[in-house]
């Protein structure tokens, strides 16, 4: 029996608590947002950011779209699954945006646990072409190698 002005803890509250407890003792919190970051030849020439600018120019609809599975990325990071992201081979992840009949893609890997590198863009109609993946995986040794030469640093906001 409890005491005048102590409550019984309901069974769920005594769950939560205990996995609360056991979250903190195993440290398994959800994987952190990530930093989107776009992927630059060299210093004002990103191949993603011209792509996007044109299809903002080509397509506004599918180029907010395509904004808006960046923005998931950034919020989700490592946590973002299919239908929105899918891996593809070789630390290659896809964000898969459809509007219409027209797939879009955004190939992008992670450079540590909180860094997302948006490598390459394209439209689709059936899978991936190898050379596309083939050039995000040129493009994911090129940034490992030097970050900072390979971090676009320019203006996104009409891309």
């Amino acid at each position: 029996m409890p005491h005048e002005g102590e409550e019984i803890a309901s069974p769920t509250l005594q769950y939560l608590d205990l996995l609360s407890q056991l979250c903190d003792a195993f440290d398994c919190h959800s994987m952190p947002a990530v930093n989107v970051v776009f992927y630059q030849k060299q210093p004002g020439n990103s191949p993603v950011v011209d792509w996007l600018r044109i299809l903002n120019e080509t397509n506004p609809k599918a180029y907010d779209k395509c904004r808006a599975a960046i923005a998931r990325l950034a919020l989700l990071g490592h946590e973002l699954r299919r239908p929105e992201a899918d891996y593809l081979r070789d630390d290659i992840y896809e964000l898969r945006i459809r509007l219409g009949s027209v797939n879009y893609r955004l190939l992008y890997f992670f450079h540590g646990r909180t860094v997302s590198v948006v490598a390459h863009g394209l439209a689709k109609e059936s899978a991936v072409p190898a050379i596309d993946i083939k050039q995000a995986i040129t493009r994911k040794a090129a940034f490992t190698a030097n970050p900072a030469a390979h971090t676009f640093k320019g203006e996104t906001n009409d891309a």
